[in-house]
């Protein structure tokens, strides 16, 4: 790791850098992430904060039935299923000339209900926090209540006197947003240039207000926050640098357990669990990645994926300098597919908090996400967006790097226990013509 580099002294002559300015596929495995005891302390949560954000969700969970009937059936609990994908690891053994060992699963939180991507657990769960903070102070709400009480007419006028603002490259805009309105806040979503339409579109059609910038996600964020601060009655949300949001997405570790057990899958030091989280800002992935870690420990291994025009957490880490530098600093354009993921900078608080727990990173080029979104979808009947594939060559990658292996004290019998676990982070309402397009840039199956 370069942490002694400055910002001012030429990275181009290490060659993992060069490659990043070239725009190659490549990988990184941080030879600093090791027990997890060891890396806890750096992260500045605990346990506890996990526990209460799921305490805090039970208290929502009547609430949310009552607002988003789609919820009634999970008793207002907001998860999605995870699934064996065999057949697409067999295509990916095929398309790669390689064997995949142990097997293959897919969490699908791409179809996570309200907003269709991983950002309904932190998004949603950041918006609840603040309604709740705000009713708490106000002497409306209780601890101990029916939260069905925060559906009512005067509940609704008093959030309305409030309002919430967020930059994001789409899916977070949509969780913060749709949950936003639905309690009452004015909520402002600031959008960068490689926002979907449909996103917007959907936003502006469940009241939200929606502000396009020409640019990246770094200035709908800088522009968001900068208008935000004028108002005191405004709550911004922090992609970049919220504990909240963070912990939203942590409470996914315990409850993928819970779904382990309940199903006998066995997670332990002897079967290993790997699990590939396409990496945007950090946020989503970090925070998962976090509760994976409380959850099982150093029987989990966690792996970021980035397009290789958008690096920024695998520049961050590797260079040591976090947010202190951005992929347009070395010339990379910042220009994806993977709308998601087109952050130049990722966010310094993750980067610190979670490098130690991280194993590794690798970066993909927009073709090869296309082509996956293809299998996947003849070989599993599974509609993603492009993002949500960053994660599926990573099991191909790890099973064949004998120096990863080393590196973990991982052996061949363990690796044969292996579970590979694919973090769809999004993609389940992308509407159909928008998935045809995506299907027809995808390369058939060899």
């Amino acid at each position: 790791m370069l942490n002694t580099l400055d910002k001012n002294q030429n990275l181009k002559n290490d060659p993992l850098i060069a490659d990043l300015i070239a725009l190659k596929e490549t990988h990184w495995f941080n030879p600093q992430s090791g027990c997890f005891a060891e890396g806890l302390p750096y992260v500045g949560l605990t346990e506890q904060d996990v526990a209460d954000a799921h305490e805090r969700l039970q208290r929502f969970a009547p609430y949310l039935m009552t607002v988003f009937p789609e919820l009634q059936a999970t008793q207002g609990i907001i998860e999605s299923k995870y699934k064996n994908i065999s057949v697409m690891q067999a295509v990916l053994e095929q398309q790669y000339q390689s064997t995949i060992s142990g097997q293959l699963l897919i969490k699908l939180d791409s179809h996570l209900p309200i907003s269709g991507s991983i950002k309904a657990r932190g998004g949603i769960y950041e918006v609840l926090a603040h309604a709740e903070k705000l009713a708490l102070q106000a002497g409306l709400l209780s601890l101990d209540e029916d939260y069905r009480k925060l559906a009512q007419p005067e509940l609704y006028q008093f959030f309305s006197k409030y309002s919430i603002a967020v930059g994001s490259t789409g899916n977070l805009g949509l969780s913060i947003g749709i949950m936003s309105a639905k309690m009452g806040f004015k909520v402002t979503v600031h959008m960068s240039a490689d926002a979907r339409q449909w996103k917007k579109d959907k936003l502006r059609a469940n009241g939200v207000t929606v502000v396009e910038y020409a640019e990246d996600y770094g200035v709908a964020v800088a522009q968001g926050r900068a208008l935000a601060e004028q108002d005191p009655d405004c709550f911004f949300v922090d992609d970049e640098n919220s504990k909240t949001l963070f912990l939203g997405y942590a409470v996914a570790g315990q409850r993928l357990k819970q779904q382990f057990e309940q199903d006998g899958v066995i997670v332990d030091a002897d079967h290993p669990l790997f699990v590939y989280l396409p990496c945007g800002v950090g946020g989503g992935p970090g925070g998962v990645a976090f509760g994976l870690k409380l959850a099982f420990g150093d029987a989990v291994h966690c792996i970021f994926a980035e397009p290789t025009h958008s690096p920024c957490m695998l520049l961050g880490v590797y260079t040591g300098l976090h947010d202190e530098i951005c992929v347009q600093d070395l010339g990379i354009d910042n220009l994806t597919a993977a709308d998601g993921l087109a952050v130049g900078r990722a966010s310094g608080f993750v980067g610190r908090a979670m490098q130690r727990l991280i194993d590794g990173y690798y970066t993909l080029d927009d073709q090869h996400l296309y082509d996956m979104l293809r299998w996947l979808n003849d070989a599993e009947d599974i509609q993603l967006e492009p993002s949500a594939l960053a994660g599926m060559y990573g099991a191909v990658l790890t099973s064949s790097n004998r120096d990863y292996h080393q590196m973990q004290g991982l052996t061949e019998k363990m690796m044969s226990h292996a579970i590979h676990l694919v973090w769809a982070t999004g993609g389940g309402m992308v509407p159909v013509a928008e998935l045809v397009q995506y299907l027809t840039k995808g390369t058939v199956q060899q």
